[in-house]
């Protein structure tokens, strides 16, 4: 090997929580790793930044439990190396038509999961929240213990700066254009012509996933870049500190359409964060940094779920961000296969949930790559050949809950 290049063990692709945790646990276990981030660090361009992402283990498919509550372990673990939280606990609340089969499977997935689960009708909703959640009567609401609300960027710079203290070797504005099968290990080259070697490649690249993949292997993956927006309302003067976690208030989830989702009043005082799950297909580079989605359902729910509480006019703040959708919105995790084997790893389409989980995933790509197999978690719904024999992926029982701005419009 010439001396140009830099000889590592592991070489991470993508500095978002994904990347972020996988070069944290690899340099761990005291493998050289490099981190590479085509922009800045903690940049805005992804979907790592912000000010707030929910956690919790409330799922209608009945295999994301146990890696949110692994994920919750480790976030714990990271906190307690560097010493200041990025992960503030509540409960989580879950509400919807009581015929709703997403719903439903939600209930039925945390009995799955042994998660204690409480199903109040809308008159006990009320009582448990003090008149501030208000349910029409053929709706339900599920309470677990498992919630809360992450400190996004925070979190990435987190893992980023254990993954330096564990001795990994990170660098920015290194936007990658080729990757390559060479003996023994790959060849990963940037924009401004500089090459590194690694015995293995971790590739965690967000909404770029499917055009790298691409690029390097021919290979279209089912990964549907689409932009979201994230928005902040104001509680009604005096109310403020009821929709606070100090006050008990949870991070909440609406069934149905449109999916809508939210967290108590934390980064902003005075704001409550309540966007629907859903934006506009586009290309990263094609981003209008504005809402996609017709809001005049979200304005309904607002009103009509806050009693008044929360003004519904118009929102105070918005904030734009990624989401990597693949068509079940399960995640890929697998080697790339082909002339890399299992020389690469790739970790995408995370479809807007994958945040909280990023952990648990970080040590899954870790172990993919060190050992060649997941020591913790079963991989068998999120492998890339899922979709060859359909295109669809894993089939659901259930309507999909990421929404397009087509189907909105």
């Amino acid at each position: 090997m010439e001396n140009s290049v830099e000889i590592f063990d592991v070489i991470v692709i993508g500095a978002g929580i994904m990347g972020s945790c996988t070069a944290y646990q690899t340099s761990k276990l005291s493998q050289k790793t490099l981190l590479l981030e085509q922009f800045d660090f903690l940049h805005h361009r992804g979907s790592s930044h912000g000010e707030s992402r929910t956690i919790r283990a409330t799922y209608p498919e009945d295999y994301y439990p146990k890696m949110v509550l692994k994920s919750e372990t480790l976030w714990r673990e990271a906190e307690s190396e560097i010493g200041y939280k990025v992960y503030f606990k509540t409960s989580q609340f879950d509400l919807g038509p009581s015929d709703n089969k997403a719903l439903q499977s939600v209930i039925s997935s945390c009995e799955k999961n042994s998660i204690p689960v409480r199903v109040l009708d809308n008159k006990q909703v009320f009582d448990e929240y003090g008149g501030l959640i208000q349910l029409p009567e053929n709706w339900v609401g599920v309470v677990t213990e498992y919630g809360g609300v992450i400190k996004p960027t925070k979190a990435v710079s987190m893992f980023q700066t254990l993954a330096v203290k564990n001795g990994a070797f990170v660098k920015d504005n290194m936007e990658v254009v080729e990757i390559k099968k060479v003996e023994g290990g790959v060849l990963v080259k940037v924009k401004s012509g500089e090459v590194f070697w690694g015995k293995k490649c971790v590739v965690t690249v967000g909404p770029w996933m499917k055009k790298l993949v691409k690029s390097v292997t021919g290979i279209v993956l089912p990964i549907q870049p689409l932009e979201t927006t994230v928005m902040y309302w104001k509680i009604k003067e005096g109310f403020e500190s009821k929709f606070t976690i100090e006050n008990g208030f949870p991070t909440f989830a609406s069934y149905g359409e449109p999916y809508i989702y939210g967290t108590p009043s934390l980064e902003f005082p005075g704001l409550i964060k309540i966007p629907v799950h859903g934006g506009r297909p586009c290309e990263p580079t094609d981003r209008i940094w504005a809402p996609t989605l017709v809001l005049d359902p979200l304005k309904r729910w607002i009103q009509e779920r806050f009693g008044g509480l929360v003004d519904s006019t118009k929102s105070i703040i918005t904030q734009s961000c990624m989401y990597s959708v693949t068509p079940d919105e399960d995640f890929v995790i697998d080697f790339l296969g082909g002339e890399f084997g299992e020389d690469v790893v790739i970790g995408g389409g995370f479809s807007g949930h994958g945040f909280k989980m990023g952990p648990i995933i970080g040590k899954i790509l870790a172990d993919l790559v060190m050992v060649g197999e997941a020591k913790d978690v079963e991989l068998m719904h999120f492998g890339i050949k899922r979709f060859e024999k359909n295109p669809k992926g894993n089939l659901k029982e259930f309507d999909d809950q990421v929404s397009s701005a087509h189907s909105l419009s």
